[in-house]
């Protein structure tokens, strides 16, 4: 008898987001989608997921308890074994020169909320193929 050992080829997100509804919307349209889902709802939680599990991407809110978006996303892309690790800002900064402190702050790329899901989808692919 032979054993076949199927490896999973499932993408791992980490969502950091502190509103519980909009983290109960994000993980169920992720999960629907069949990516695993890892939560922390404050920056210090993200960045100690993102050390812990290293994920394939990181979607971060900006606007977080105890350690803010922008600098969670910073000390995540100063790790070497987690700088590769694309980070797609969520946030309600919406005004002028805020993707660019996003980007600047280390994060890859920058969705406004509310979340449009077609472009959440979108934005997924694109860094998954």
């Amino acid at each position: 008898m032979r054993l076949v050992c199927a490896i999973s080829m499932t993408k791992r997100i980490l969502v950091v987001e502190d509103n519980p509804d909009n983290r109960i919307l994000i993980t169920d349209v992720l999960e629907s989608l069949l990516y695993e889902v890892i939560v922390a709802e404050d920056g210090e939680e993200g960045v100690t997921k993102a050390k812990a599990e290293v994920p394939d991407l990181i979607l971060m809110d900006l606007s977080l308890p105890k350690k803010d978006g922008w600098t969670a996303a910073g000390e995540i892309k100063a790790e070497t074994a987690l700088k590769e690790i694309p980070i797609i800002a969520l946030t309600a900064h919406a005004m002028v020169g805020d993707r660019e402190k996003a980007l600047e702050a280390g994060c890859d790329d920058y969705i406004s909320k509310p979340i449009d899901l077609r472009e959440l989808t979108s934005k997924l692919k694109q860094y998954f193929e």
